[in-house]
């Protein structure tokens, strides 16, 4: 069975990409008015990371929405740096999945293109796939928590005192992981696919695209 992903139609997200919203929403109001998230604010859009074959389904569907021009305009963009990032990484070439690679391997390559706007950024600081954008995307901008103290989630926000959200939120936030795994295992499951993660680029091409093999 092939890692290609289910045939994609212009519809609403799955409900986890819902459900993660109305959290981030509520977590942000509890925090009273410390996420700087705010349209034209487009810090955390530049340069890749990893993302899930949920995420990569999901852009799929955002793509499929999109006017012809638009959804090549995109692509094209995506195109671009998934040769520039397999120019300097020769591994990506055979295989987009990144379940092997290891975190320095990851983190060489999230700093060497660290300048690499997201394909999807529009001019204006607009996503152009803005309902169907990445599950990280969507909690980007909440404080993140390690022993008990408080981080800003970014560069922007570490310049802004931080509120350490309330437990519930986090334990609300753990719930969501786990459906997310859940999620990405059914659909690894339905694709036979081995591996579960890319770098966002691939993300914005339909698999059989750019497999390596």
């Amino acid at each position: 069975m092939s890692d290609r992903l289910p045939d994609s139609t212009p519809s609403d997200p799955a409900p986890l990409y819902q459900k993660t919203d109305h959290w981030f929403q509520r977590a942000s109001a509890t925090l009273l008015g410390e996420v700087p998230c705010r349209l034209g604010c487009t810090s955390c859009c530049i340069g890749p990371f990893p993302i899930t074959l949920l995420d990569m389904h999901t852009l799929q569907q955002g793509l499929a929405g999109l006017t012809p021009d638009h959804r090549r305009r995109i692509e094209q963009r995506a195109i671009e740096q998934i040769a520039a990032m397999e120019a300097a990484f020769p591994q990506l070439s055979r295989t987009d999945l990144l379940d092997e690679w290891s975190d320095q391997d990851i983190d060489r390559l999230v700093t060497e293109f660290h300048h690499l706007p997201c394909p999807a950024l529009e001019a204006d600081g607009r996503c152009g796939v803005y309902h169907h954008r990445p599950l990280a995307c969507r909690s980007m901008g909440i404080p993140t928590e390690d022993r008990g103290l408080a981080h800003g989630a970014c560069e922007v926000q570490t310049f802004i005192p931080i509120l350490r959200l309330p437990s519930a939120f986090r334990e609300e936030e753990h719930r969501l992981a786990q459906e997310e795994a859940a999620s990405l295992d059914a659909l690894r499951l339905a694709i036979g696919s081995t591996g579960e993660e890319v770098f966002l680029p691939y993300g914005f091409l339909a698999r059989n695209v750019h497999e390596g093999s």
